[in-house]
């Protein structure tokens, strides 16, 4: 995606991931905990050291965790043998690329995998992709640094509010979007958009 994958592989050796906390994503245990989100297969993209698809799984989901590092998804195969988690699977390749069937997934998680699209048209491709994985109603939790924070800071890439309402309106029905923080292992926690969108 927007980095070679040998850089992101660097990265997990080194231990530079600051935004790999080691908790499951705040804003999705609290979707998946209110939400009646219907039990089946869960795709995360940028599934890193799979703490999140961890997570998912205990909730009783059957969870695909993608991501381009073969580190990561090392990581994270050897955590969930550790644990006993059958029910999660780790592939290490390119969302855009890989070979998921259509309509094969019933939610989608991403967290900071979107805004890494360097242009309009490869964040089209990212949604497009997405909308071919979900059935109609199927929902997508994505976090995407906050291009409209008025305080300025290194952080992740970001997007505007508009921004993401051009990306996802064509294909999905936005039901949420909401300026949040998250948590990170580095400095001031960057301000996000937490989006829940529907494919329509």
């Amino acid at each position: 995606m927007a980095e070679p994958e040998n850089r992101w592989d660097e990265r997990y050796v080194r231990g530079d991931l600051p935004w790999d906390t080691g908790c499951p994503d705040t804003y999705l245990v609290r979707l998946i905990s209110r939400w009646p989100v219907c039990r089946g297969t869960v795709l995360e993209i940028g599934c890193g050291t799979g703490t999140n698809s961890i997570w998912l799984a205990e909730q009783g989901f059957d969870v695909i965790g993608l991501d381009l590092s073969a580190e990561a998804v090392a990581i994270a195969s050897r955590r969930a043998d550790k644990q006993g988690i059958a029910s999660c699977r780790f592939i290490c390749g390119d969302f855009l690329d890989c070979d998921l069937e259509e309509e094969s997934c019933r939610f989608l998680f991403d967290r900071g995998c979107l805004h890494s699209m360097p242009d309009d048209e490869q964040r089209l491709a990212f949604a497009g992709r997405v909308a071919e994985i979900l059935p109609s109603g199927g929902l997508w939790l994505s976090m995407i640094g906050n291009a409209d924070d008025p305080v300025p800071d290194q952080g992740p890439p970001k997007l505007s509010a508009l921004q993401i309402a051009t990306v996802m309106e064509p294909l999905f029905e936005i039901l949420n979007l909401e300026s949040c923080m998250i948590e990170s292992r580095r400095g001031r926690p960057p301000r996000f958009w937490q989006c829940l969108l529907r494919k329509r």
